[in-house]
């Protein structure tokens, strides 16, 4: 890549505007809307390729060569001209020297002559057969094996993993470590990826204390919300930046605001996101900003502030760790990759037997903090409090359930998705 870095267009000031009329917004239709209302925010750069672990490629990657490049042997044994052999026992003389991985044979094998080969070596000119050491007697400058044997076998071909010119990895891919192994085997030393985005992460409220163990009085908390989102921003292999924490001043909370506009592509908040006297953050973003607050038939955490500050979209996320935590993993996951370039993740969970009773009424999809026991079965945390942290720890993933009415009984089959398929580590 060469020349100044392109850098996408920021996001229209209306792109999270609901229809008129729309008051609790089930939650596919919420995330349906957030899907086609973003884009990616970052611009592309050129990086080696081996520091880019967690990178999203901007562009396809292909392949500058052929893996393997050249014909080659997939075991230790002798290699010969399939042609010259039969059935029966076949007696070859064997060639002076040998073809190893990084040492090819110096010269052509003729037909009917053998050579000793090793795994990974480049097939000399005239074979195009390999036949595995333990099959074989070799003595007096001869090798012995029955015959027949299989035309080409135990050998690999020329780009039989990828050929040159083939598309190796898609844009919008998240590198991994094998695939950093790929792209470097197939002459990759460079890659061009979406610079990470970075995620600001601002917690407020006159009750919380910014620095957990520092003195607090009895009606004060300590931040919690904060580095749980920092984490889940790393983890996410985006680049964390802690805008910190701000009382409930409306001036205070503007100037974090515009300090994340500036410095960061995408800002979470958490706290202040509703409609009460406090809720700063909704009455700034409403009043300065371009708000809509989605009521999302979803529990825990049905308020969820989306706006543009300053062109850069802000995720107001409920001020309770338990439903921050959930509108995170549910929305936020979803649309900082679609943001970040990587396109829109949605999380794979799977079908577990319940172990819990629960009858739920109509009208919102619920998120049970879970895990599953011994044996296999999904237990949830004794309390749906949201208030309970504790159960945040407890749980290794979530048990989703669906937005009408369940009667759940032990036995009976529900989503579970694991907190890994939600990227959290």
């Amino acid at each position: 890549m060469t020349g100044a870095p392109l850098t996408p267009p920021r996001l229209r000031d209306d792109c999270f505007a609901m229809p008129q009329g729309v008051d609790w917004v089930p939650v596919q239709d919420a995330l349906s809307r957030l899907r086609a209302a973003l884009h990616p925010v970052t611009g592309a750069e050129t990086v080696p390729t081996h520091a880019a672990r967690g990178r999203v490629l901007a562009d396809d990657a292909i392949a500058t060569r052929s893996n393997p490049p050249r014909p080659n042997s997939a075991v230790d044994g002798y290699g010969f001209a399939h042609a010259a052999t039969g059935a029966g026992v076949m007696r070859l003389p064997l060639v002076q020297g040998r073809a190893a991985a990084g040492q090819p044979f110096d010269g052509a094998v003729a037909s009917g002559e053998a050579v000793r080969i090793l795994t990974g070596a480049i097939l000399p000119d005239g074979v195009d057969t390999v036949v595995l050491e333990e099959d074989c007697a070799t003595g007096a400058g001869h090798v012995a094996f029955d015959g027949p044997i299989r035309p080409r076998a135990n050998t690999r071909k020329a780009g039989e993993d990828v050929a040159e010119g083939q598309l190796a990895l898609p844009a919008g891919h998240r590198l991994r470590a094998p695939d950093l192994a790929l792209l470097s085997a197939l002459g990759l030393g460079k890659v061009t990826v979406f610079r990470p985005l970075r995620v600001g992460v601002l917690s407020t409220g006159d009750e919380i204390i910014a620095e957990s163990g520092a003195p607090a009085l009895p009606h004060q908390i300590w931040d919690a919300n904060r580095p749980m989102l920092l984490a889940l921003a790393s983890g996410w292999d985006y680049a964390p930046v802690d805008l910190g924490h701000v009382n409930d001043d409306p001036a205070a909370i503007a100037a974090r605001l515009d300090a994340g506009a500036r410095d960061c592509d995408v800002v979470l908040t958490s706290g202040g996101a509703s409609a009460g006297d406090e809720d700063h953050v909704s009455a700034l973003l409403r009043a300065r900003g371009t708000l809509s607050a989605w009521r999302i038939a979803l529990k825990p955490g049905r308020p969820l502030a989306l706006a543009t500050w300053n062109g850069v979209p802000v995720f107001g996320l409920p001020g309770n760790p338990v439903a921050a935590l959930v509108c995170a993993l549910i929305f936020a996951r979803p649309a900082l990759s679609l943001l970040a370039g990587a396109g829109w993740v949605a999380p794979q969970g799977f079908a577990a037997p319940a172990a819990f009773s629960k009858r739920k009424k109509p009208g919102r999809r619920e998120y049970l903090r879970a895990r599953l026991n011994n044996a296999g079965h999904a237990e949830v945390f004794a309390s749906e409090g949201s208030g309970r942290i504790s159960g945040l720890s407890w749980a290794t993933g979530l048990v989703e359930l669906p937005d009408g009415a369940a009667d759940i009984t032990p036995g009976t089959p529900v989503r579970f998705i694991p907190y890994e398929a939600f990227g959290l580590r």
